[in-house]
């Protein structure tokens, strides 16, 4: 388990470095089904057992089967680069980009109507997590059995990193075009304006 972890710290660091140099090609930003599950166990690690709505309703996870809540590897591994994007965002201090890519990504899964509460939770987890990984703002600590702890903490200012003016344009592009691809959803008939009467 140990190695997992370590390769992918390894994994998110490459990642981080290559966002940084701006690969257009979404090809050239996939992970490795490895890297991807050492995201998703970092994910879970921080998924809550009880989970508190903007509205005040709780939704119970059920931590102790893993099965039912994660998401296939496939929409993992979009979640993640979408978080990438959102990472880089506020690398760039592009607040309103960040918000609407997380945005346009939540509605995007939502939309399918194929997962369950537990699991939208788990896929918020997968993207938030992988934002505080590439910002620095979770570090691994290492337990006396060889295992390690996911640790949340502010990342140092020192080690605070920047972002040019050329890279700040290409992510801004990046999260539009991503944006720009979202599915629009059929209006339903009944909310459509009635038409004018004729006198």
């Amino acid at each position: 388990m140990g190695k997992v972890w370590i390769a992918g710290m390894r994994a998110a660091g490459l990642g981080l470095g290559a966002l940084m140099l701006m690969v257009s090609s979404a090809g050239a930003q996939d992970l490795s089904e490895r890297a991807v599950k050492a995201f998703m166990d970092y994910a879970w690690a921080l998924t809550p057992a009880k989970f508190t709505k903007p509205d005040g309703t709780s939704v119970e996870i059920d931590k102790k089967d893993r099965g039912k809540v994660e998401i296939p590897m496939d929409v993992a591994r979009e979640v993640i680069k979408v978080g990438r994007l959102t990472a880089h965002a506020q690398i760039c201090e592009l607040p309103e980009d960040q918000v609407e890519n997380y945005r346009s990504l939540m509605r995007r899964e939502t939309a399918k109507n194929k997962w369950t509460e537990q699991q939208l939770i788990y896929i918020n987890q997968l993207h938030l997590t992988t934002v505080m990984l590439l910002t620095g703002k979770i570090r691994l600590v290492e337990k006396r059995d060889g295992e390690k702890d996911v640790v949340i903490e502010e990342p140092d200012k020192n080690d605070a990193k920047t972002c040019t003016d050329e890279q700040r344009k290409k992510v801004k592009e990046l999260i539009a075009a991503y944006i720009a691809t979202e599915p629009k959803p059929d209006q339903p008939k009944a909310a459509q304006a009635p038409a004018p009467v004729k006198k």
